[in-house]
């Protein structure tokens, strides 16, 4: 009965025997044609063997043609820069991140100022050419003024001109006309230049401490750069490199913080003094223009 058992299960394994061997016929092929190690085969699938009674195995399916060589695709995979700003960020602790926020917000400060400032100083120009055009071609102060445009500083200084003469009563009025008249004119316009100035501090501070925040970042990141390689053990150039190069684009970026900051604080203090240039000669017209409209009356 044992052997009838036995007989029956190697007749019924046969055909999964003949499958398996076909199936690694061609592989064994493969093998002894390259020399070199093989890249991926995807594996290859057969059809279910057919019924042991039948006596007929299914043919094995064609192989998988050979994948890309792995030198191809490593070729062609985009390696990531370890060294730069992302990984800085990335392997950075609180204090660092905490030091680059810090810089990025001076650095959109400070070019926003820039650009406002130098907006600004080109209306004003605008508003002087407007002033020569308009202004002093009318009969009395008060019509000149209503030519000017809303917001306009020479319009501003002409409104306090023109109140001057209107307030000039009560203990007011113990003030000589002329000095009175003088007063309010050279108050509006140093109020103008105060607006004008407005920001430019906030230039000069981010020049002069852009550079010292980048250092001190760069110096806390070799800190903890070097107590890093101390714990590990290794101090080769690979490991030093890495962490120190780092930490000094802390400094750089500080420094590419402050340069603009100083520049345009230089230039945009230069055009303003050209700006209040036209402001204070429009002053000193005015004024005389209204002590001679004040006599002739």
């Amino acid at each position: 009965m044992m052997k009838t058992f036995f007989a029956k299960l190697m007749a019924a394994a046969a055909p999964f025997v003949l499958a398996l061997s076909l199936t690694a016929a061609p592989h064994a092929a493969n093998a002894q044609a390259t020399p070199e190690p093989a890249p991926a085969v995807a594996p290859a699938t057969t059809a279910p063997a057919a019924d042991p009674s039948a006596g007929s195995v299914a043919a094995p399916a064609p192989t998988v043609p050979a994948a890309v060589p792995a030198a191809t695709a490593a070729a062609t995979t985009k390696v990531d820069n370890p060294y730069g700003i992302g990984a800085l960020w990335a392997q950075s602790d609180l204090v660092a991140k905490a030091v680059l926020a810090i810089l990025a917000i001076m650095s959109m400060g400070s070019w926003y100022v820039i650009v406002t400032k130098l907006l600004e100083q080109m209306r004003m120009g605008r508003q002087a050419k407007e002033v020569d055009n308009e202004f002093w071609n009318e009969r009395t102060v008060q019509a000149g003024t209503e030519k000017l445009a809303e917001g306009s500083p020479f319009r501003f200084i002409a409104d306090a001109g023109v109140h001057a003469t209107k307030k000039h009563d009560g203990l007011r009025g113990k003030v000589d006309f002329a000095d009175f008249v003088d007063l309010c004119i050279h108050r509006a316009t140093e109020r103008v230049q105060r607006r004008l100035s407005n920001g430019m501090s906030l230039l000069a501070t981010v020049g002069s401490t852009a550079p010292f925040v980048g250092l001190f970042g760069t110096v806390w990141g070799i800190y903890h750069a070097l107590t890093a390689i101390g714990i590990a053990g290794q101090a080769s150039i690979d490991k030093v490199a890495g962490p120190v190069g780092e930490s000094l684009i802390m400094t750089a970026i500080g420094l590419a913080v402050a340069v603009p900051a100083v520049l345009g604080y230089n230039w945009l203090l230069r055009r303003n003094i050209t700006v209040m240039d036209d402001v204070r000669e429009f002053s000193g017209e005015l004024h005389s223009v209204i002590l001679a409209g004040s006599a002739a009356a």
